[in-house]
C-alpha cells in the first residue's frame, strides 16, 4: 500500500523529476516544456514519436512520461502497451500522463484500460498539469496485474489492489 506525501515534500520531489515529453508536434512540446519549467521541473527530455520515446525511456529512465495519443510510427496507445509489458520492457511501472486533443469518452476509457496514470486534454493549463504531477508524486498508485491488465491500481475507494478482481 502506498503512503501519501505531504504537499511540501511532493513539491520538492516534482522539482527533482526527469520528465519525457513525447509528442509529434514541436510547438506542443515547447508549450509543455514551458509549463513544466514553470512548475519547477528541471530534468526535461523530448521525443517526436513513440519509437524515439521508447529509446529515451530505455536509455535515460525518466520518472514520468507525458504522451500524445496520435503520432506517426508508434502512437500513444501502442507506446503504453509496450511499456506496460512486464518482463519485456524494463520499466512497466513508469507513470504515464496521456495529453491529447481527443476528448471522447471511449478514449478516456481505453487509456484507463491500457494503464495510463493520468489523462489530460489539450489545451492543457499549468494548474491541471501540476495537479496530475502532484497526484503521481504525492499519491503513487501500486502497479497490479489483473488478467491482461498491468498498470496502476484502479481508483476504487476502500479497495486494495488484491481486492479488485472485478476490474476489467
Amino acid at each position: 500500500m502506498c503512503v501519501m506525501l505531504p504537499a511540501k515534500h511532493a513539491e520538492f520531489l516534482i522539482q527533482q523529476l526527469n520528465v519525457l515529453i513525447v509528442d509529434d508536434n514541436q510547438y506542443m512540446r515547447k508549450i509543455v516544456r514551458g509549463l513544466l519549467l514553470n512548475i519547477g521541473v528541471k530534468g526535461l527530455h523530448e521525443a517526436e514519436d513513440g519509437i524515439a520515446g521508447l529509446e529515451i525511456v530505455r536509455t535515460l529512465s525518466p520518472d514520468v512520461v507525458i504522451l500524445d495519443w496520435e503520432m506517426p510510427l508508434l502512437n500513444g496507445p501502442e507506446f503504453v502497451r509496450i511499456v506496460r509489458s512486464p518482463g519485456v520492457f524494463p520499466t512497466p511501472d513508469l507513470p504515464i500522463i496521456m495529453l491529447t486533443g481527443y476528448r471522447e469518452r471511449w478514449r478516456v476509457m481505453e487509456a484507463a484500460r491500457l494503464g495510463i496514470n493520468e489523462f489530460l486534454c489539450k489545451p492543457v493549463s499549468l494548474k491541471a498539469l501540476h495537479q496530475r504531477l502532484m497526484s503521481i508524486v504525492a499519491n503513487p498508485r501500486t502497479s497490479v496485474q489483473i488478467g491482461d491488465y498491468y498498470g496502476p491500481a484502479p481508483r476504487l475507494p476502500g479497495k486494495l489492489p488484491e481486492d479488485i478482481s472485478a476490474f476489467g
